[in-house]
């Protein structure tokens, strides 16, 4: 054996050694003064709940517990998602003649109405050619109306036999020459009256404007991309989101009903902050993802959503109508399934089976209980089949209104020392309260009681 063995067996040995004189000298003597509480006339009568660690130590008082009654109601069935806020339309404004920029009529952010002067481009040139147009009209328009009085002599002569009948029928010919001809510069007119028009830019629908891309004084051409203006229509507006394939079913059978509640829920407080309808579902499923792009839209009176805007989205697809519910922190989940602790009587609870089909929200869709039941939705930390607890007080049978929670257990209520228990007090005693309860507790456990000077 090496040198590295033999100490390796030396620590363990050494540790062994301490351990053992730990145990004999410390720990034993501990437990075996602890034990004859278990089955003295004022320890609590031993073990509750069946005894062992969850049941407590002897002594204990009993645990308490917060209880609420399930109830009967209609749960909607919602469908949660993150969507990404649209404008219903979005236009960017570009100018479609070329000229230089007298005047921008808006100002940024500003809303507009369809219709309403956003800028104006020098018009000099266009006005001319407008003007061209329209003198060449008239001058056509007279000389067909010359052409026309000629026809009419030439078609008396030629009924006459005082005149040549090819004289006539050319005369004719040119008057529907000159017909067309005046119907030509008409069309030269209105083009020209048009192009006239798109020297004054004007919003294309009602929306909201964005931020200014040219100011005035500079040339601007009909081919820039760039644009002057982004109106963008916020109200209403547009949210899109998608939903994985296996829920298509369920959307479209939702929409086939009509068109679902679709919600917009705060990150932060959780509040609905809009509500709106989902008007599409797309014709498509995206085989990258294998989610189906949904769009909603919504009335954004009080201008809560922007574009570009991520939001949580909740659509409601059905309504479970009269279904027994409870609170979502009241269903346990154990080797057997899920359960819940019931109060079996005023002083003990046991367990229950339940089958949970929905669970969200805050609260638990179950079968297995009746509204006439009372189930523990605060306090599981020492709780056991058939274990014996207490009520937190201001509950009685009533179901919990907003009972706050301690960590591992209920809020604290102070069970009344019984003949039984005269240990039964838990935390400081009330002012004017008597300590015995407390005193009696540290004198079973071996040590003097409270205020008790120690001797030597």
């Amino acid at each position: 054996m090496t040198r590295t063995s033999r100490f390796f067996l030396f620590v363990l040995a050494a540790a062994a050694a301490g351990g053992g004189y730990y145990w004999w000298t410390v720990y034993r003597p501990a437990q075996m003064a602890q034990a004859p509480s278990a089955t003295s006339p004022g320890g609590g009568g031993g073990q509750r709940g069946g005894g062992g660690r969850r049941g407590g130590f002897p002594g204990d008082p009993p645990p308490s517990v917060v209880v609420q009654a399930p109830r009967v109601t209609d749960v909607p069935v919602h469908i949660d998602a993150v969507g990404t806020v649209l404008p219903l339309r979005n236009v960017t404004v570009r100018p479609q003649v070329d000229g230089r920029l007298l005047a921008v009529t808006f100002r940024e952010g500003q809303t507009v109405k369809a219709g309403d002067v956003l800028a104006r481009i020098d018009p000099t040139v266009y006005q001319a050619q407008y003007d061209q147009t329209v003198a060449k009209l008239a001058q056509d328009e007279a000389i067909l109306a010359n052409a026309r009085l000629d026809l009419a002599r030439y078609t008396r002569l030629a009924t006459d036999n005082s005149g040549s009948r090819q004289q006539a029928d050319t005369q004719r010919a040119l008057v529907a020459q000159y017909e067309a001809q005046v119907r030509l510069d008409q069309a030269a007119v209105d083009n020209a009256k048009a192009v006239l028009s798109y020297t004054t830019i004007v919003s294309p629908i009602d929306g909201r404007t964005g931020i200014r891309m040219i100011d005035e004084g500079n040339l601007v051409q009909a081919s820039s991309t760039s644009g002057l203006v982004v109106v963008a229509q916020v109200n209403p507006i547009a949210v899109t989101f998608a939903v994985p394939q296996q829920q298509l079913r369920t959307v479209v059978a939702a929409l086939a009903r009509g068109r679902p509640k679709t919600e917009i829920v705060g990150a932060e407080s959780g509040r609905v902050q809009d509500t709106g309808t989902l008007e599409v579902v797309d014709n498509q499923i995206d085989q990258t993802t294998g989610t189906v792009k949904l769009k909603a839209i919504f009335g954004n009176d009080a201008a809560h959503l922007w574009p570009g805007q991520y939001v949580a989205i909740r659509l409601e697809v059905d309504i479970l109508r009269g279904v027994t519910v409870v609170p979502g922190e009241a269903v346990q989940r154990g080797p057997n399934g899920t359960f819940v602790y019931v109060m079996k009587d005023e002083a003990s609870v046991g367990v229950r089976p339940v089958q949970v089909s929905r669970e969200a929200e805050g609260v638990a869709v179950v079968s297995g209980v009746t509204p006439e039941d009372r189930v523990v939705t605060i306090g599981f930390a020492r709780l056991a089949d058939g274990a014996a607890v207490r009520v937190a007080q201001g509950q009685g049978g009533a179901p919990a209104q907003g009972a706050p929670a301690a960590p591992g257990d209920a809020p604290a209520a102070r069970a009344a020392p019984t003949p039984g228990n005269p240990t039964a007090q838990d935390g400081p005693a009330a002012p004017g309260e008597p300590q015995q309860g407390r005193r009696g507790r540290r004198a079973e456990n071996g040590g003097p009681p409270r205020g008790t000077p120690a001797t030597p």
